[in-house]
């Protein structure tokens, strides 16, 4: 009697553990930048390999990588809340790797450039791999995407190149161009900071919607667009400009300035904000 309760017990603490939200770390085999590149992956409570879940690709910001959202961002307390409380519904949300602290020594960012086709790894190799092993995605109404600082630039410069595949994008203090050097350090001989400097300016999300043609705006206006940036912070004229470019070029979209600063308290508090537009965006 004695050992059928212990196995009961321990089948239910068992089946209670599955059924808790987890994050999980992975990775992919690039042959597109020839190495290893690691990820987060969140899935919720009760996940299911049987069942499919639309998926957020959640991104990092420079001088980071893959795990700062789910440390110091703390990201599965706030998922965890609003999928409880109905607010996001059970999505997946992936934390890709683009960047190491070591801004000068290694190549960061989102877009192609010399040694680092990190936008051809991301859609060619990254997208397919892990929404096929994790039972995601697979459309533009099952995908959204969201980051901070050179992620939320990465975001929103993503779904204006791929409106095809998203449905909503968020970028949180979004670093969107860099005509006059925001992003400031020391350059050293060779500095791979140079070049992400470099690829955010060729990749500006501003020029992008003032070049924009007639048949481009129009794919533009499938997306749901958001941007959210604190009033202390740096880059927070280039979500006004962007914002006004988008609405002066009919393209509907949020803009959201709140208290605060280029910071994880800020970027964690977005999170309150950015999931749950996600999920009303979804495809039903």
């Amino acid at each position: 009697m004695k050992r059928t309760i212990l196995l009961f017990l321990a089948l239910a603490l068992a089946l209670s553990a599955s059924a808790q939200s987890k994050i999980v770390t992975d990775s992919v085999n690039s042959a597109k930048l020839g190495c290893e590149q690691k990820y987060n992956v969140y899935l919720p409570a009760g996940y299911k390999d049987s069942e499919s879940y639309p998926v957020i690709y959640l991104l990092h910001g420079l001088y980071g990588d893959y795990s700062n959202w789910a440390g110091t961002g703390r990201m599965k307390d706030v998922a965890d809340l609003l999928i409880a409380s109905g607010e996001v519904v059970p999505v997946v949300i992936v934390m890709p790797n683009a960047g190491n602290s070591d801004v000068h020594g290694y190549q960061n960012g989102y877009f192609n450039v010399k040694d680092w086709p990190y936008e051809d790894f991301f859609f060619q190799e990254f997208l397919p791999a892990v929404e096929k092993k994790y039972h995601c995605g697979g459309s533009k109404g099952q995908r959204a995407i969201m980051g901070l600082s050179m992620g939320g630039g990465g975001s929103v410069v993503y779904a204006q190149r791929h409106p095809d595949l998203f449905s909503s994008a968020y970028g949180m203090s979004a670093w969107l161009d860099n005509k006059h050097r925001e992003v400031r350090g020391t350059d050293k001989p060779g500095s791979k900071l140079v070049i992400t400097d470099n690829s955010v300016r060729d990749h500006s999300a501003l020029d992008f919607v003032a070049n924009a043609d007639a048949a481009t705006i129009g794919q533009l206006k499938t997306v749901k667009w958001f941007l959210d940036c604190g009033d202390d912070d740096f880059l927070l004229q280039l979500s006004v400009d962007l914002h006004f470019k988008m609405k002066a070029a009919g393209i509907p979209g949020q803009l959201r300035v709140r208290d605060g600063g280029h910071t994880w308290e800020y970027w964690h508090t977005a999170l309150y904000t950015a999931l749950p537009f996600a999920s009303r965006n979804f495809a039903r």
